[in-house]
């Protein structure tokens, strides 16, 4: 069952996800994956101690285009593959983890109701949805080309917006009830911070997807414990020099993170963990950029595979800023051969997801990266955010999970 606040009628998806896992396996999960039989659920993802999570963001409607090449000025041109889909940073992320085992808690137009049936498909319980009955949906038209392997979002906001009154705390205290971790992918920013002060409260982990600097992120920021955020945020919200500089600065800008990831797409991922002094601050001061050049270092080309490389507990230098004391980790993504990669949407979602997983049964960093990156490789092999997200019954996940990484001293 999944718990999600939907305003729709025209239909202004705000989702509250209140993920639950399936106790029934689907019939389109009993299947071959690439090609190896399911034999029986000892090569199943293992299932966490508690797998619930709630999310609170985005959920749309995309219409995913195909086309050869990108088109010039007032061309037409004909896609070669078209599908209406599901969308946005917290449906992709939230199904996702759905799929993965995770336990996490929406008509009347066409696309509202198909939204809400291809939720309920993944296991999604609608008790926490409000619905909105006038207003217009959230959509985005996204554009793939097969040629450079690049997709093109136009996104249309939805209206009305969810507001903190349309939660009420009964709803509240009830969704987050036995939560493990409380995502937001930073939209609605009234309504979000609303309920990360109440899972702050309830000492529930907070994870933040920062995908870009937001009006009200700085406040829900404040009280995570997690942060992921792409390749351009680290920088423009700090000011720093390199992502990795910027790493060290927004951990000591937020006293409560436990680490914080930037996602590199193609070029894998870069996480700052904070850790604790065992050395009484005797250990010698390392600029992280220097840090992170070395571990690049270590990478083994020849390997196709999501692996991680791992600095020793280091004080890094922050740019004015003091310093920290953490572990620097750099995961390589997964080589796709060009004839499988079909479409990158969603590939950052995916991610998360799977570090919601990760989160939730306990995994260490060396684990964690290369099986989310792992998990968003899978879903770059089909059209669309959620069509190759897989399930916790492939067997190939539970390899993942016992992927070597590599130590650097």
């Amino acid at each position: 069952m999944v718990t999600m606040t939907l305003l729709f009628s025209s239909l202004l998806f705000s989702c509250f996800l209140h993920y639950h896992n399936l106790l029934h396996h689907k019939a389109k999960e009993k299947k071959l994956y690439f090609g190896t039989q399911i034999m029986s659920s000892d090569s199943f993802l293992p299932l966490p101690e508690n797998p619930i999570i709630v999310g609170f963001g985005g959920v749309g409607v995309d219409f995913l285009a195909a086309v050869p090449s990108f088109p010039k000025p007032d061309a037409k041109i004909r896609t070669t593959e078209f599908k209406i889909q599901g969308g946005g940073n917290t449906g992709n992320a939230m199904t996702c983890a759905a799929r993965l085992g995770l336990k996490p808690r929406v008509s009347n137009d066409a696309p509202g109701r198909a939204l809400l049936e291809e939720l309920q498909a993944e296991g999604v319980d609608t008790s926490f949805f409000v619905v909105s009955q006038e207003g217009t949906s959230p959509f985005s038209y996204i554009i793939i080309d097969s040629q450079t392997k690049t997709r093109t979002c136009i996104f249309t906001a939805g209206y009305p917006p969810m507001v903190p009154d349309d939660l009420p705390l009964a709803n509240l205290l009830s969704a987050l009830d036995g939560a493990r971790v409380v995502y937001f992918d930073a939209r609605m920013p009234d309504s979000a911070l609303v309920i990360a002060q109440e899972a702050f409260r309830q000492n529930i982990s907070i994870l933040i997807d920062a995908e870009r600097p937001r009006e009200g992120l700085n406040d829900l920021l404040n009280l995570a414990d997690y942060v992921v955020c792409s390749e351009k945020f680290p920088q423009a919200w700090t000011e720093a020099s390199s992502i990795s500089r910027a790493l060290v600065s927004i951990i000591l800008r937020l006293p409560r993170l436990k680490f914080v990831i930037a996602t590199l797409g193609k070029d894998g991922c870069i996480m700052l963990e904070k850790c604790v002094d065992d050395e009484g601050s005797n250990l010698e001061e390392m600029d992280v950029e220097s840090c992170l050049i070395s571990l690049k270092g270590k990478i083994d080309d020849s390997t196709a595979m999501p692996t991680c490389l791992v600095s020793s507990i280091t004080k890094f230098r922050g740019e004015g800023m003091g310093s920290v004391c953490g572990r620097l980790y750099f995961g390589t993504s997964e080589k796709i051969p060009p004839s499988e990669l079909v479409d990158t949407t969603g590939a950052g979602d995916a991610f998360v997801g799977a570090l919601l997983y990760a989160i939730c049964a306990n995994l260490s960093p060396e684990k964690m990266l290369p099986f989310a990156s792992y998990v968003a490789a899978a879903k770059c092999r089909a059209l669309g955010a959620r069509s190759g997200l897989p399930y916790r019954t492939n067997p190939l996940l539970s390899r993942a999970l016992n992927w070597s990484s590599k130590s650097s001293a």
